[in-house]
């Protein structure tokens, strides 16, 4: 069996590595972070549109690649290991669960239309005439304020539907956040027209779980890469007259934080890959979301640890790996919540 990626893949995954090194380094997200505490950098995102990378799984028809999900993962892997202050994440998976649903967005493509999914909302629809009234709040939606559209589930069960919420229609609070990501509180009062929203249950359930497995990946770029400098500097650093990384406590915590990030990537993939597959998946990404928040900050913590002081030095970028692996296993929730979530899927399961 082989696991490795296609000659297609890692040339995307080369392309967007190379981009996202060269402009999101340290000084410009030092830059940028003394500019506003809510950090995007709008011209990266531009540049990744340019070179197609926005687009790879919108649909040809709409300008885009029409490939897959596991493109969209590589994608992301890469955005984590830049920390990279991009909506690649909301914008790359949104499209592909709406494309996969029929509906295609026209600007994700070329970088001019920005897509998120509030999924933390109340509120409340009603049809009138041609048109939906929709009144309500959505809390904690990433780039809301730079949104173009935001993708916003409405109903549950069976009458679960999503609605398109196009810029102007809502108020933005913007929030502040751990990671300076931009996330904000939308209020609502709009009248849409009927055709921008869909009745597709399934597409409701469909959003949670790429997200969920998409944002996995994006922390599985991010304890790579936090390792990756541990690694280095553990290698370099002298203490007593020899290498720190020589000392036996050094090397068995940089293996623990290996193990633990190996299997953060490895539970993100299989995630990825069942719902690439359109297999069912619950159970992967409910394992995915736990290792992010439990294998995933200890390897963090392991690594600002072994930096020693160094680790919560804000001129050095290891701390943003930090702060960016804690951001995440918030909007994905504590490992013991998705404990329970398993273990509830398990018992419904038996086999």
């Amino acid at each position: 069996m082989d696991f490795s990626i296609t000659d297609d893949q890692q040339s995307l995954q080369d392309l967007a590595k190379q981009i996202l090194t060269e402009r999101a380094t340290h000084d410009q997200l030092k830059k940028l972070e003394a500019e506003s505490w809510s950090i995007f950098d709008r011209e990266l995102w531009q540049k990744l549109a340019d070179a197609g990378i926005t687009g790879i799984a919108v649909p040809e028809s709409a300008g885009g690649a029409g490939l897959g999900f596991i493109e969209v993962g590589l994608i992301l892997e890469q955005v984590g290991r830049a920390v990279a202050p991009v909506p690649a994440a909301p914008t790359l998976v949104t499209s592909y669960v709406l494309a996969k649903h029929g509906v295609a967005i026209d600007g994700v493509a070329d970088g001019s239309v920005i897509l998120t999914t509030a999924f933390e909302n109340e509120g409340n629809a009603t049809r009138d005439g041609d048109e939906v009234v929709l009144r309500g709040e959505a809390n904690f939606v990433p780039y809301g304020a730079e949104a173009d559209i935001v993708v916003l589930p409405i109903g549950t069960g069976e009458d679960a539907a999503v609605a398109l919420l196009r810029k102007g229609s809502f108020t933005v609070t913007e929030l502040e956040t751990t990671n300076r990501q931009p996330l904000a509180t939308l209020s609502f009062d709009a009248r849409i027209p009927a055709t921008d929203v869909s009745g597709d249950a399934e597409l409701v359930h469909d959003l949670r779980q790429h997200m969920t497995a998409g944002l996995a990946m994006v922390a599985a770029g991010v304890c790579a890469a936090a390792l990756e400098m541990t690694a280095k500097y553990t290698s370099e650093r002298e203490q007593f007259g020899k290498k720190i990384a020589s000392f036996q406590a050094v090397g068995q915590r940089a293996a623990d934080a290996y193990i633990d990030t190996e299997m953060v990537r490895l539970t993100a993939l299989q995630a990825m890959w069942r719902l690439a597959e359109g297999w069912p998946a619950d159970e992967e990404v409910a394992v995915a979301k736990f290792w992010v928040g439990d294998g995933g900050m200890r390897a963090l913590h392991a690594c600002q640890h072994l930096h020693g002081g160094l680790g919560v030095d804000l001129d050095y970028p290891v701390h943003r790996y930090f702060v960016w692996g804690k951001q995440l296993e918030h909007e994905l929730g504590t490992p013991t919540r998705q404990l329970l979530s398993l273990g509830a899927q398990l018992a419904a399961t038996p086999v």
